[in-house]
Order: structure tokens, then C-alpha cells, then sequence
């Protein structure tokens, strides 16, 4: 079959691996339909290897080549001994965190997404969603709702981490919310808040073409072009009593955007930050200390959300599919995917690869 594999720094190559056919007690072989091209394979492309090991993972014995590839769903083809949540022929989605399930501080408490052995399908495994099939445990499979279409299956993952920072923000109904960065987790993240009932939404980026398609894509949010206004005064304008917004996501991994979602945030406010940042970035703590605000990370998701967030997207609550601009075949994927992306004119959100022939 057909891998789309990370080797180096701007060097993915289409290679023929072998198609995995016979899974081990507890493993499921899945034929993969669509996989989304993330921020974080974005990166690895772009300054890589970063989450790639270049020695073999301590608990999962990757290392690259890498294929890549972790927003994925597809068909079950075969199953191991002892699978009884899935069976062949069932459309599932891939939820992609491997970790030790026992043994395990934070996995023996179901916080398996922070444990520090963690692996992840796509970038320390040896199978990845860029390909025409994937070997997997079982408990990174689930089997999504017949509502749910095959391009939604691979869009879960990036919706969990919009559910879970909603969550971490306690976003609630008729809460105010920035988000500030409009990418494709930006577009979901203002998705999510207002499925978690945020009834006043803004949006921040610094890209034009970005904030008019939020405004497609999430009807009624208030965009704000951060290069030339200021986001704070705007928001603070829209807000009842002019005192700020109730919670502040920032998604872009951006110095900037972080200052401006603790501008525009209320006194005794919430900052959920999300996107990964670089490296160390300061941050006003008099103003956090002054404002009395909290300042909460969000990592992933627990892998528990998966059949809640199958659930509000196959039903309408989340409509995951409004972020996607582009779907593409495997053998474009470098120069239409990853490359589009990259471009800094910023005219794609989230691109899909269309897997049906890359088996």
C-alpha cells in the first residue's frame, strides 16, 4: 500500500509499506477513508523531526520513518482475539493516543492523555492515517454513529480538543468568548462554544482571508483583525458593561494572541491556552494577578470524549465539516496539502486527503 512518510525536514516521501493484514489479540487493522493534515504534522514538515522520535519511542518502538497522519477514521477489515468493541465492517474513527494502560500514574486514573509514555498514532507509531490502512490497539478505535459521514470520522479528533478546552474553560450557556486565532482548531473551537451554549462569540487572527471565512463558517462571530485594531478595545466594546469577555482561548501559539486574550478576558475571567508555543513567551503576571484571572493549559483531550464528540457532531451540534476548504488525493498531498498550508496567504483551513485508492 501507499505511506506518505516523514524522513526529514521537508522531505515526505510517497513509499509502498506493506499493508498490514493480520492483527495481534487486542489490535484492529482499519482501511482508512479520510485523514486530516494537522498543525502538528505541519510542523513536523516544516522544522521536524519534533514529536517524531529519532530513537525508538520508550513505549511504542517508533521511530522514523514516520508515517504520518492522526485525524483518521475508516473500516474495520480485521480483528484480533479478545476485540469486542469493534468488528470488520464497521465504520469507526481513530482516537489516537497509545499509552500504557496500567502501571501507569496517570493512565491507572483514566487521565491516560497525560501520561508521560505517551504515543500517538501518526507521529510515534508505526502506522499512521496517511496510508491506505492502519494497525491499531482496540481502544483507539470507535465505532462513530450512522449519522456520521466518513469525512466527520476524521475530523473528531481535532473537535475533541476544541470540546475539551471549551470544557477547561467551563464555557457555558450565554458565556461571552475569544478565540483568539482562526485556523482550523479556531474555526472548531468557536463551534464547540457555541454548542456549549456561548451565545457571543469573537474571533482574532492577523489574516484577513482566515477571519472572513470564521464569519462563513460560524454565522454571527464578531472578527477581529488583530494587525489593525486592537483586541481588547473591541472586545470590551461588545461586552456588556465594557469589562471584557467571560473566557479567552488562544489557539495560535502566539505571543501576541496570548496578550491580547488576557487584554480582552474579564477580571475573574478564564485563558485556556491551547496552541503549542514555540518557547518561553512572557506574559503580564501583574495584570493576571491584578485581574484575577485564571490561566489553565489544555492538552489533547481524555480519551473518554470520543463517543461524546462523535455524538455532537453527528447529530448538528457541531457542524466540524464547515472547516474544511480542501480534499485532495494521497499523491498530492506535499504540494496541495501541506505546502497550501503552509503558504503564509493562508487561503485553506482544513484539508482532507481522500484515502478510497491509496491501498
Amino acid at each position: 500500500m501507499q505511506a506518505l512518510r516523514f524522513h526529514a525536514a521537508k522531505d515526505l516521501r510517497l513509499e509502498e509499506v506493506d499493508t498490514p493484514r493480520d492483527p495481534a489479540p487486542g489490535q484492529v487493522v482499519v482501511a482508512n477513508r479520510f485523514c486530516g493534515i494537522c498543525g502538528t504534522d505541519l510542523h513536523e514538515y516544516a522544522y521536524g523531526p519534533i514529536f517524531i522520535p529519532t530513537e525508538p519511542h520508550p513505549f511504542s518502538g517508533a521511530q522514523f520513518p514516520q508515517t504520518l497522519g492522526h485525524e483518521f477514521g475508516g473500516v474495520v477489515t480485521a480483528v484480533g482475539d479478545g476485540v469486542n468493541n469493534a468488528a470488520v465492517g464497521d465504520r469507526v474513527s481513530i482516537q489516537p493516543l497509545i499509552m500504557p494502560r496500567t502501571g501507569d500514574y496517570f493512565a491507572e486514573r483514566g487521565l491516560f492523555h497525560l501520561s508521560e509514555q505517551l504515543a500517538l498514532v501518526g507521529l510515534s507509531w508505526d502506522y499512521g492515517g496517511m496510508s491506505g490502512a492502519a494497525l491499531v490497539n482496540d481502544y483507539n478505535v470507535q465505532v462513530i454513529p450512522e449519522a456520521m459521514t466518513d469525512e466527520q470520522a476524521a475530523l473528531v479528533e481535532p473537535t475533541a480538543v476544541a470540546v475539551y478546552a471549551c470544557d477547561r474553560g467551563e464555557v457555558s450557556a450565554g458565556s461571552s468568548v475569544l478565540v483568539a486565532g482562526s485556523g482550523p482548531i479556531g474555526i472548531l473551537m468557536l463551534l464547540a462554544a457555541r454548542a456549549a451554549g456561548a451565545t457571543q462569540l469573537f474571533v482574532s487572527d492577523i489574516n484577513p482571508t482566515r477571519l472572513a471565512l470564521a464569519e462563513q463558517a460560524v454565522p454571527g462571530v464578531i472578527p477581529i483583525n488583530a494587525r489593525s485594531e486592537s483586541v481588547g478595545d473591541v472586545v470590551r466594546d461588545h461586552t456588556e458593561g465594557h469589562v471584557g469577555c467571560d473566557v479567552a482561548i488562544e489557539c495560535a501559539g502566539n505571543e501576541h494572541a496570548l496578550k491580547s486574550a488576557l487584554d480582552a478576558v474579564r477580571k475573574q475571567g478564564t485563558i485556556v491556552q491551547t496552541g503549542l508555543h514555540p518557547g518561553e513567551n512572557p506574559l503580564n503576571w501583574f495584570d493576571v494577578t491584578f485581574k484575577d484571572v485564571d490561566v489553565r493549559g489544555s492538552w489533547c483531550y481524555p480519551t473518554y470524549y470520543w463517543p461524546r464528540v462523535c455524538r455532537l457532531i453527528a447529530s448538528g451540534q457541531i457542524p466540524a465539516e464547515r472547516a474544511v476548504t480542501r480534499r485532495i488525493a494521497l499523491e498530492d498531498a506535499v504540494e496541495h496539502g501541506f505546502d497550501a498550508l503552509l503558504d503564509p496567504a493562508g487561503t485553506e483551513l482544513k484539508i482532507l486527503i481522500d484515502l478510497e485508492n491509496a491501498a
